[in-house]
């Protein structure tokens, strides 16, 4: 049964009781949400260590944290490190995007070290391994796709990125209207040159109830993919992106009846005056489906710096409705990010969303942030440390910036507006 199933059967089961322990809210509420489908909790059966988190209506915001290896660098220990990164600086979940290397192998280590949800985009490891026997890299057969869903599902993978809004007609409107960056979506890219190479509507569509047979066995949510997402602010909100939702929002209803849990990706690149939008829109279009965005970036001209632009675009789209921010490094189009890279992102993404939060008014995002100003006030040093949403950065900062046993920072020193306030506010004394 999954947690879908048994939210509509009335049952609170021990996924449910956790998530509404680390939100602060009743458990029924819970419970009432994931059978609307407006709350998720990725919980695939098989991922043992997990600790279940929620994902959706009046939530906390959550920071999903991509890491994988490239053919250029497929050492398993680089994304381990990664993996460790992304857990210290805070990430409620970790997406494996493995394309080099002994993907089953790399995975299986990932999940066994991994206590927050797991996620993976099935397709790479299918056109990886069809390339890996000779084949043209899209001569993979629909049935060895449904072989490498299948045993990401077995593996214990809680949600996993599949690109089934991407239809002969959805890519045919695309082709009509023309794009700038036309399609940068790795597995939407994959699943429209499948579909034009092979004449053949996209099996991920035209076999969905096979998909979603797999998915319930396991308790495997789905993220429905924006393999149209726009790469660039001229692409935003065009007709090809809008006609991938129409689809995604389809396919949401077919997910929900048949017990499956399922969450929607958005863009992408947007302009900052149309994100709210285009969160609106999906929300309409998909029935409050919980929306996983990545960014978005809300400029293009910024590389070396988009885990900003990202954080930007983040904290306005959570604000307007998303659930769940796909975080962007300051290597996003340059390059493999690094183990620093990735805490950046993370944090990044981490504060745009507790700014949603605290818009959002979110019990106790706002008491964290008066915490954290009583201890400035007080210039209580190791207590604004401790509150620090990341406290390893903010101690290397004080730490070597400042004498050790310094009441004021080196910015300020004599002139601490803090500490001249606090030692004459209040106190009674004669005007010269």
């Amino acid at each position: 049964m999954t947690q879908l199933e048994a939210a509509r059967a009335g049952k609170v089961t021990a996924a449910m009781e956790q998530v509404a322990k680390d939100e602060k809210r009743p458990v029924q509420d819970i419970r009432e949400g994931v059978a609307r489908g407006e709350i998720v909790i990725p919980c695939n059966v098989n991922h043992r260590q997990l600790k279940p988190a929620g994902v959706g209506k009046g939530l906390r915001v959550k920071v999903n944290a991509n890491i994988g290896t490239s053919t250029a660098y497929p050492a398993l220990s680089l994304e381990l490190e990664k993996l460790a990164a992304a857990l210290d600086a805070g990430a409620d979940s970790v997406m494996d995007l493995s394309t080099g290397g002994d993907l089953k192998a790399i995975r299986k280590e990932i999940i066994s070290r991994c206590p927050v949800m797991l996620g993976t985009v099935p397709v790479y490891q299918a056109w990886v391994e069809a390339a890996g026997r000779g084949r043209h890299i899209l001569d993979m057969s629909v049935d060895e796709l449904f072989a490498v869903i299948e045993d990401h599902a077995r593996s214990g993978v809680d949600f996993i990125t599949v690109h089934c809004g991407v239809t002969r007609q959805v890519i045919q409107t695309l082709k009509e209207q023309g794009r700038v960056t036309d399609i940068v979506s790795r597995g939407g890219s994959y699943m429209a040159a499948w579909t034009l190479y092979h004449g053949q509507e996209n099996p991920l569509y035209s076999q969905f109830d096979r998909l979603l047979e797999i998915c319930r066995q396991y308790d495997v949510t789905l993220s429905l993919g924006d393999g149209l997402r726009p790469g660039a602010l001229a692409d935003a909100t065009d007709r090809a992106q809008v006609a991938e939702l129409l689809v995604l929002g389809e396919l949401v209803d077919r997910a929900r009846r048949a017990g499956v849990q399922v969450m929607v990706e958005g863009p992408g690149h947007v302009p900052l005056h149309q994100v709210a939008a285009n969160i609106q829109l999906q929300k309409s279009l998909c029935n409050n489906a919980p929306f996983y965005v990545l960014g978005p970036l809300v400029t293009d001209v910024a590389p070396g710096y988009d885990h900003i632009t990202a954080a930007i675009g983040g904290a306005l789209a959570a604000w307007a409705g998303a659930d769940f921010l796909c975080y962007v490094t300051p290597a996003e189009h340059l390059g493999l990010p690094t183990a620093e890279d990735v805490r950046a992102g993370v944090i990044a993404s981490r504060i745009a969303g507790h700014a949603a939060d605290i818009a959002r008014g979110l019990p106790g995002a706002l008491e964290w942030d008066r915490a954290m100003s009583e201890a400035r006030r007080a210039l209580d040093w190791e207590g604004q440390l401790k509150l620090a949403m990341d406290p390893v950065r903010a101690r290397q900062v004080r730490e070597q910036r400042n004498q050790a046993g310094a009441q004021a920072c080196s910015m300020c020193g004599d002139f601490c507006a803090m500490k001249l306030v606090s030692d004459y506010l209040g106190k009674d004394f004669m005007p010269c």
